[in-house]
């Protein structure tokens, strides 16, 4: 029955969409949303930033959850329910739509003639959208397959901007969304912009905007001298664990040795035992916005996440690249460039090496190395204002 209703659903949508092309749309009007409904990444910024600078224009959060419609009224802002009166009218008045991934993240029956400017999330380590030739994906990119593609058509409505950072990055996006390098703009990402404030200002953010969970998390770690974040790519190995080998009493005791922290921000399907606390790993939610908490720490833990060059536009930042499973992992997944010209920090292959690192603080890293990426992967935007420039380069700054 709950396939029989998703399909009718679905259906429906299909029925709707050639009717949102009729509404005329203004640009007085702008829409947000985000994936699953949340209030996160680059979009959540860019309306932060909108309320704070367009006070000419309605500025609408829409959202697939109630909750996320709350909070956001909460901070003083409009936001409506997706299926309701007031959504569906914004949805279909906007000229514009700021989303994360794709129309879906508002709607995509009411997408119509918008605009779709797409912030994504980041610049890409690996192959995506239909850049992916490989893996559980390639049946929606490359064969097609017919359920696939009929429960998922956000990925195949275009969108009209691409948030980009270098002409390197054009080449990417163009491909792999299927437009012309024109339509990318190249503004960096919006949700960086805290990366390079001062903690005075990131502060006052976070007092304004976060969680009493996140204030509270951000003045408890300033306690310790080193805050460490460790954020992993997704494995379906790491369900149960973090990796093979890994053990957290013994990291937890390096890091009491330190006066250190260690933030984990493991994948939401990584199963945690919640049941044992540890005095110095602090295991944070999903939901979490991790990029107001950046700033407070001072090495990230990685392996292949392009989390990575957010990281490094914070100047004395340290990464650690724990690759425990480099030549299986490497050999499974598509990566966009030669992996090893394209990363810096301090690489480890085993826990031991790990914990060595940690326990002697040295975090060495290539200062070239470092500033040839950044050149590559962020060029002119390292350090711009990005929410401003989204906005210059589609002619709507008041």
């Amino acid at each position: 029955m709950k396939q029989l209703a998703k399909f009718i659903a679905y259906l429906v949508c299909y029925m709707v969409y050639p009717f949102s092309y009729l509404v005329p749309r203004t640009s007085k009007i702008l829409v947000f949303g985000s994936y699953r409904g949340g209030f996160n990444d680059n979009s959540k910024y860019q309306f932060i930033y909108a309320n704070e600078h367009l006070k000419h224009r309605k500025l609408v959060w829409i959202s697939t959850r109630k909750s996320t419609v709350a909070h956001i009224r909460s901070l003083g802002y409009t936001a409506y329910y997706v299926a309701s009166i007031r959504g569906i009218w914004y949805a279909l008045r906007a000229k514009y739509w700021f989303v994360n991934s794709y129309s879906s993240d508002i709607a995509f029956c009411l997408a119509g003639s918008a605009k779709i400017v797409n912030l994504w999330h980041g610049v890409p380590m690996k192959a995506i959208e239909f850049g992916i030739t490989k893996g559980d994906l390639a049946q929606r990119y490359v064969e097609r397959d017919i359920r696939d593609t009929f429960f998922h058509p956000a990925p195949f409505r275009r969108p009209d901007y691409m948030v980009s950072t270098t002409d390197f990055f054009d080449g990417v996006f163009s491909s792999s969304f299927r437009i012309r390098k024109e339509q990318c703009i190249q503004t960096g990402c919006p949700r960086n912009m805290l990366l390079n404030k001062p903690l005075e200002e990131v502060g006052a953010f976070i007092q304004q905007y976060e969680s009493e969970a996140t204030k509270q998390l951000v003045a408890h770690i300033q306690q310790y001298d080193t805050v460490l974040v460790y954020m992993p790519t997704w494995r379906d190995s790491q369900r149960e664990c973090f990796a093979n080998g890994f053990d957290l009493n013994a990291l937890n005791a390096c890091a009491a040795a330190q006066n250190a922290c260690v933030l984990m921000k493991p994948h939401a399907n990584t199963i945690i035992d919640r049941s044992v606390e540890y005095s110095h790993l602090i295991f944070l939610d999903g939901n979490v916005d991790m990029y107001c908490i950046l700033p407070y720490t001072h090495v990230l833990i990685t392996d292949y996440s392009s989390i990575l060059y957010d990281y490094i536009l914070m100047p004395g930042k340290h990464v650690i690249l724990f690759h425990y499973d480099y030549e299986e992992y490497v050999n499974s997944r598509e990566f966009i460039f030669d992996i090893q010209d394209n990363i810096v920090g301090r690489k480890v292959y085993t826990f031991d090496e790990l914990i060595q690192v940690i326990a002697t603080n040295d975090y060495t890293m290539d200062a070239s190395a470092r500033q040839k990426i950044l050149d590559k992967f962020w060029g002119e935007t390292s350090g711009k204002n990005s929410c401003e420039l989204v906005f210059e380069k589609l002619q709507l700054l008041d």
